[in-house]
């Protein structure tokens, strides 16, 4: 494992079921760093968390050597460069294509985090326009996915690379949102390259046990629009 100075150098405030923070716990593992799970509670935020993110309030946050970071694509930045002698490396070398990585990533968090959200009754939207934008933003990955890897396993090549860590932390709730709003995302017939893949980051060591299972996040889920019910209630 990657020195980090102690045992409680690293610690990381977030959420099992974010997948914001869940791309920060592949990157801690990818670099073989041990760090402290600080779980937040639905709906009660921690002094610690409005502490370390007064800005937004909102995790995950990266607390090293109690400095924190905040920002899920900053933090994996951060991960990458502190321990940039441990792992592979998560983002690429080359300038341009560390600029088309980023580019993907945000692409990424665009249109498929706030539709997920609608489909699976978080937000309020059209549901059919919601489902239509993850459809054609995953089509739109399929064919980034061809030039980015150049014939690899990942969109960074032969490792696990940034565009990978971002959308792949999307795939538990895309599988969760196709239980709950009845459609089909990842299909194999329209999306061969992005399903292969997808599978193949499932099994990375680095993934498997941090990753949710889609049943388990639909039952999050309803905790969690339960949660929001009473509190815009109150």
């Amino acid at each position: 494992m990657a020195s980090s100075g102690d045992e409680k150098a690293v610690r990381v405030i977030g959420g099992w079921a974010s997948h914001y923070a869940i791309r920060v716990y592949i990157a801690l593992n990818l670099k073989g760093v041990e760090y402290e799970f600080l779980q937040e509670v639905v709906g009660n935020k921690s002094e610690l968390l409005l502490k370390s993110n007064p800005v937004y309030k909102k995790f995950p946050v990266l607390l090293h050597h109690g400095k924190p970071i905040a920002e899920s694509m900053i933090i994996v930045q951060y991960i990458d460069e502190v321990w940039a002698s441990d792992g592979p490396a998560i983002l690429p070398a080359n300038p341009y294509a560390r600029a088309i990585e980023r580019f993907w990533a945000q692409y990424t968090d665009d249109k498929i985090a706030p539709a997920s959200a609608v489909l699976r009754g978080a937000t309020n939207g059209d549901k059919d326009e919601a489902a239509s934008q993850v459809s054609t933003a995953l089509q739109n990955l399929e064919e980034a996915f061809v030039k980015c890897s150049q014939g690899k396993h990942y969109f960074g090549g032969d490792n696990i690379g940034f565009l990978d860590l971002v959308l792949g932390s999307h795939l538990g709730w895309l599988k969760a949102v196709e239980k709950i709003a009845g459609v089909k995302f990842l299909d194999e017939s329209q999306l061969p390259k992005l399903t292969t893949w997808a599978d193949r980051f499932y099994a990375h060591p680095a993934v498997r046990d941090v990753m949710p299972e889609a049943d388990r996040l639909v039952e999050f889920n309803a905790h969690l629009i339960a949660v929001l019910k009473a509190k815009a209630s109150k």
